[in-house]
């Protein structure tokens, strides 16, 4: 994630119990402070904010509870002794 998107993504984490109760399943748009916009998909929100928005610019964020859909792990099968 570029730097400039830490205050969408901390936004995001700050509000994310309160955002769940209300968007739960759909991808916010966030730039800021403000959600630009709500839809089902990630295509669709890309394709609709790039109008008048710059890329870069904007989080887009899939709404779920815990960390399961901004966090990734990965396992090695390659045993380090």
């Amino acid at each position: 994630m570029t730097k400039q998107l830490e205050n969408e993504f901390s936004y995001y984490l700050k509000n994310q119990s309160e955002l769940v109760k209300r968007y739960a399943g759909k991808f916010l748009v966030i730039k800021g402070i403000d959600i630009l916009g709500v839809y089902d998909s990630d295509m669709e929100a890309l394709e609709k904010t790039v109008k008048d928005h710059e890329l870069g610019t904007f989080l887009i964020q899939f709404c779920s509870p815990g960390e399961s859909d901004y966090t990734h792990t990965y396992h090695s099968r390659i045993a380090f002794v």
